[in-house]
């Protein structure tokens, strides 16, 4: 059985999907299309994917790709531990630049479901960790864009000291969330 627990704003999710283990190891439908349906989850994925880290403190964001090609992300890690952040970026939303973060890791075999209209990033708490997410549409480098991991106005409280920080030129060089126009508007 999934089980889905909603996070402090609407939309983000976490999901944690059973886990059989004996003597030889585990087994897990980590990802089922109905049975997520039935939690109220309906959603088609068209790409999967696959990122290792090796330091802990890599931090990947926060990213999200503009319409026509916005992507819903169900993200898991298969091996370490990451923090997980969700920024929402929906204009006329009442919760606009506020965040919630997960620990998400390969232990509690949790997921979190971040939605269109969501800046996503995270940040490793482990060495070697792989984090794999399904998205529902592919990726656009023309649509792609990122906000500012530190952007003071949204606040993000990282648990791992700026300074010890491994960050993308890409993400290092972001802008704020104030200069930025999405196309995200809050229904």
């Amino acid at each position: 059985m999934v089980d889905v627990r909603p996070l402090s704003i609407d939309g983000v999710v976490e999901i944690t999907v059973p886990r059989h283990g004996d003597e030889r190891g585990f087994f897990s439908e980590v990802y089922n299309r109905s049975a997520l349906a039935e939690a109220g989850i309906d959603l088609t994925f068209v790409q999967d994917n696959h990122s290792r880290s090796k330091a802990v403190g890599v931090l990947r964001g926060l990213h999200y790709q503009e319409p026509p090609f916005a992507q819903d992300k169900l993200v898991r890690v298969s091996r370490g531990r990451i923090f997980d952040v969700a920024v929402d970026i929906r204009k006329d939303s009442p919760q606009f630049g506020q965040w919630v973060a997960v620990e998400i890791s390969a232990e509690a075999w949790n997921q979190v479901l971040v939605p269109k209209g969501f800046a996503h990033g995270f940040v490793t708490l482990e060495p070697d960790t792989e984090v794999l997410y399904k998205v529902t549409a592919p990726y656009s480098a023309s649509h792609d864009r990122s906000i500012r991991f530190d952007d003071p106005e949204i606040g993000i409280a990282w648990p791992i000291d700026k300074s010890e920080l491994q960050l993308s030129e890409k993400d290092a060089n972001a802008p704020l969330l104030n200069d930025v126009t999405t196309e995200f508007v809050f229904e």
